[in-house]
């Protein structure tokens, strides 16, 4: 259990990983936040049984670890520890869909299959990218980014607040969980009610916790407004970099690359 509310905890290892200098940390923002948005719309963007088309896109999340100096076990096990809600939306696929779609020699592989494999490559493109976004730029930059992009600063604040104040939620509900095991002699105290009343505790320790962060920010002069150490400037790099980016993402989108260099290929054997 304390293995598990660990690794829910260390998420924010992220935000310490943003701290690096590389060429992707060094981009602006902006400039990631709305690469990353487009990215996200491209691959989304396929219908439920295109599979190849989405390959190259993996090209985009590989090169930013390598240049960002980024561990990609940690993010893998981010990745996986998100998988069982993909899992549960393409669960059923295989099921619901049994029309034969592929043929791979005496094997037959029905459409379901074929969309469940695309749901889940596109969850781990779209899940990474995002993981990748933060982890070189730290949460407070990207809301900074959403905020100077036209977001309410009412969302960006709260949006902040919720990222940084989960994890304290979640220790105090490890915590209370752990007591409540230490206690439990012969499988006493796990009822129902019992949950019922740690759930409203956990109401009342959160509405006290919030309201002494509150008057601590308070007394350190905040004022509703999100401030970073370093100031937004867009360089010919990151025009570089989201133009770039971008093309190639719009290239990969209309253009199946994986089913043309597999016909080039059998072209040439032939």
């Amino acid at each position: 259990m304390a293995k598990t509310g660990s690794s829910l905890l260390d998420i924010t290892y992220l935000d310490t990983l943003s701290y690096q200098d590389t060429p992707v940390h060094r981009l602006d923002p902006r400039v990631k936040l709305l690469t990353t948005l487009l990215f996200i719309v491209c691959v989304v963007s396929f219908n439920k049984y295109e599979l190849s088309a989405l390959l190259p896109f993996v090209i985009y999340p590989v090169v930013l670890v390598a240049l960002g100096n980024l561990p990609l076990g940690y993010l893998v096990k981010k990745v996986l520890l998100a998988a069982p809600f993909a899992l549960l939306i393409g669960l059923f696929n295989p099921l619901l869909d049994r029309a034969v779609l592929i043929h791979l020699g005496p094997v037959e592989i029905s459409g379901g299959w074929v969309s469940f494999a695309s749901i889940m490559l596109r969850f781990v493109l779209t899940v990474s990218a995002a993981l990748i976004l933060v982890a070189s730029t730290g949460f407070n930059a990207v809301c900074v980014a959403l905020e100077k992009m036209g977001a309410p600063s009412a969302f960006t604040v709260q949006l902040l607040f919720l990222y940084r104040y989960i994890f304290v939620l979640a220790d105090e509900a490890w915590r209370m969980v752990r007591a409540r095991s230490l206690r439990s002699f012969g499988g006493r105290g796990m009822e129902l009610k019992v949950f019922s009343l740690m759930i409203g505790q956990l109401l009342l320790r959160t509405l006290d916790r919030a309201q002494r962060i509150h008057l601590a920010m308070r007394c350190r002069g905040f004022d509703g407004e999100i401030r970073i150490a370093r100031r937004l400037r867009l360089g010919y790099r990151d025009l570089v970099f989201l133009v770039g980016c971008s093309a190639l993402f719009l290239f990969l989108r209309l253009h199946d690359v994986s089913r043309w260099l597999g016909d080039t290929t059998m072209a040439l054997i032939r």
